[in-house]
């Protein structure tokens, strides 16, 4: 299921969440366009849902921006859809992930879910003041409502992806958006995958970590 949000703009974007989050991630996020959303997010339906939702509201050209998980989801999307994607915007990528740290993760989340997710979510920010928004809005809701079956199933999707950029150089527009002090995702990963997309624009955050949208100035870049 997916939302559309009409901001008043001629074009659209798709904005795709990542792990441990939802659409209520990019509630701050002021860009210039109208969103469409996943409300109901599973990866394995995420592309047929998408293009249904296209088809439902009559969009055949948008831009997709993707997050962290979101971001392999995207890049996937757009390298068997480039007709549709007006430019792609990959935010907080990397190549892929290790199979054993994700492993570990789930043993963690089976301990102690709350716990492990207050953690996660407190090294996505490289300064702890920036962590003020999602503290008052989103973390108590994300650590209790979150269900432990979800989150395990998004690993495994996340064991098998790989954002591959010879897939992506048919993509006319794409712009890469990284935090230089995520410690999620290390920069050098989304450097490795920009310098094998001559085309593609890469922007570095300064003091910032695996949210890079939350902090000032983000709409500006």
């Amino acid at each position: 299921m997916f939302k559309f949000i009409d901001n008043g703009y001629k074009d659209v974007a798709v904005l795709i969440p990542g792990w441990a989050t939802d659409y209520r991630i990019f509630g701050s996020l002021n860009l210039e366009f109208n969103y469409l959303m996943p409300i109901t997010f599973y990866p394995d339906t995420f592309e047929t849902n998408l293009l249904r939702a296209l088809r439902e509201n009559k969009i055949d050209k948008f831009s997709l921006f993707g997050w962290s998980l979101g971001g392999f989801l995207a890049a996937e999307f757009a390298s068997r859809h480039k007709e549709l994607i007006d430019r792609l915007i990959l935010v907080s990528i990397r190549k892929k992930y290790d199979k054993k740290g994700l492993r570990e993760i789930k043993e963690y989340l089976g301990k102690n879910k709350k716990g492990y997710l207050y953690k996660f979510y407190t090294r996505c920010f490289f300064k702890k003041e920036n962590m003020q928004w999602f503290r008052k809005n989103l973390l108590k809701t994300y650590c209790e409502e979150l269900d432990l079956d979800y989150l395990t199933d998004s690993l495994g999707y996340l064991q098998n992806a790989e954002i591959r950029p010879e897939s992506l150089k048919p993509v006319e527009k794409i712009k890469i958006i990284h935090g230089e002090c995520d410690r999620i995702a290390p920069v050098q990963e989304a450097l490795e995958i920009k310098n094998n997309l001559p085309h593609a624009e890469f922007v570095s955050v300064e003091h910032a970590g695996h949210m890079p949208f939350l902090e000032d100035g983000f709409e500006r870049l």
